[in-house]
């Protein structure tokens, strides 16, 4: 990667990123969040869009000589309403969060009631944690799973009913089961509610058509672009055309002044990047990769939450190994893998603690990664699990993964 400039203007942060470049091309990636972008998607948020202020909306803005600027725009929103199968799109959030709270003021008042999954199930800080705006400002009721890592459906209707919430929230941050997006509609219509769908994980499987899509159920889609979707870090939602003018209200001037054009851009490559054939058999090795990853764990005595995942994740359970997620997420960097730790349903320990580690595979499938692959992965993990203290135990596991690393280069 080009550094020249900042080599020039700035050694030491030159010096971090390609350190940083270093740590990613020798680690193999299982945060279930994290994503490698195309030199493509890379060279347009790094683009002279950086230096365009553009308030407002395209052939609406508050500055003057935002021409290019808006075609850009437009281009990312109607690829995404065209990728997703949706009305209307503001691809200007920063982040999902920020594309989640755009909808919470587009449709509620502070007070008002919401439904959605715990954060402790697999919910996300967006939407109800009490540390959170969405907490902190709406009433919030939430749903978990099941001792199968599933979904009660039933019960989410009982509670629907019983509590009669103005929104309803479907998606999750660490659920790796299929999600029942018609379900969520027919208990929304029943109780008078509007239907999110936070897409933020799944995205990438759902534009690949490898997931049920909420497009023809939720009122409201978001999604950052950065998951599965591989693309850069930032937000979009998506709504039906009635929702459209109080959607992007609540965007500008409600949430957030200028958009970053250049992220913008970059969505719009990604984007593109999505509506290929060969991203639907990247999207598909993604879940392949996965299913490989689970079984290959599971083969070496560990536990899965639900036995099983339908997705790019998982939760590892280590409450027989009497481990924590916090200290074996420290011993797997030791051994060149990144993750992080995550709960358990019922989880004895605390959120910072925990006795889960949360795993994805979208990272290591962008760089190549097969099913036999993660078989490897699986057993290196096992093996820092079983064998956490042992010093040169950990160091043969670094030199395997430094293997697969090496025969799968990032970036060269």
């Amino acid at each position: 990667m080009n550094l020249e400039h900042i080599k020039q203007t700035d050694p030491v942060v030159a010096e971090q990123i390609e350190l940083e470049l270093k740590r990613q091309q020798e680690t193999i990636e299982l945060i279930a969040s994290e994503n490698c972008t195309s030199l493509a998607v890379m060279e347009a948020s790094g683009s002279v869009l950086t230096n365009k202020y553009a308030e407002g909306k395209p052939h609406k803005r508050y500055y003057n000589g935002c021409e290019h600027i808006d075609v850009i725009e437009e281009i990312c929103q109607k690829r995404a309403c065209e990728l997703f199968g949706m009305d209307h799109a503001n691809v200007q959030p920063h982040s999902g969060a920020q594309a989640n709270m755009a909808v919470f003021m587009a449709t509620m008042k502070p007070g008002d009631r919401v439904l959605s999954m715990d954060l402790s199930n697999g919910g996300h800080l967006s939407h109800g944690s009490p540390v959170n705006f969405s907490g902190l400002y709406f009433d919030v009721k939430s749903y978990g799973i099941n001792e199968y890592g599933e979904i009660d459906y039933d019960d989410v209707r009982k509670m629907a009913i019983e509590h009669k919430p103005k929104l309803i929230i479907c998606g999750a941050s660490n659920y790796s089961k299929i999600i029942d997006f018609k379900r969520f509609r027919e208990i929304a219509d029943e109780v008078g509610a509007l239907l999110l769908a936070d897409i933020a994980h799944i995205a990438g499987l759902v534009a690949a058509g490898l997931h049920p899509s909420p497009a023809p159920y939720a009122h409201f889609v978001t999604t950052t672009t950065h998951k599965s979707l591989r693309g850069p870090r930032g937000g979009i939602i998506m709504c039906k055309e009635e929702f459209a003018q109080a959607i992007d209200k609540a965007v500008f001037p409600g949430m957030q002044g200028g958009p970053l054009e250049h992220i913008i851009a970059a969505k719009a490559v990604a984007l593109l990047e999505a509506s290929k054939p060969e991203f639907k058999e990247y999207a598909a090795q993604i879940i392949k990769n996965a299913k490989a990853l689970a079984q290959g764990l599971m083969d070496e005595g560990l536990d899965i939450v639900g036995g099983m995942t339908e997705n790019h994740l998982m939760t590892l359970d280590l409450r027989k190994t009497g481990k924590t997620g916090k200290d074996m997420a420290n011993v797997l960097e030791v051994v060149g893998i990144t993750a992080n730790k995550n709960t358990v349903p019922n989880d004895p320990q605390s959120p910072f603690v925990t006795s889960g580690i949360r795993l994805g595979t979208p990272a290591v499938t962008t760089r190549g990664f097969k099913e036999e692959d993660m078989t490897e992965v699986a057993k290196i993990i096992a093996g820092a699990i079983y064998a956490s203290d042992n010093e040169q135990g950990l160091k043969n596991l670094r030199e395997r993964s430094l293997k697969l690393c090496q025969k799968h280069p990032l970036y060269t």
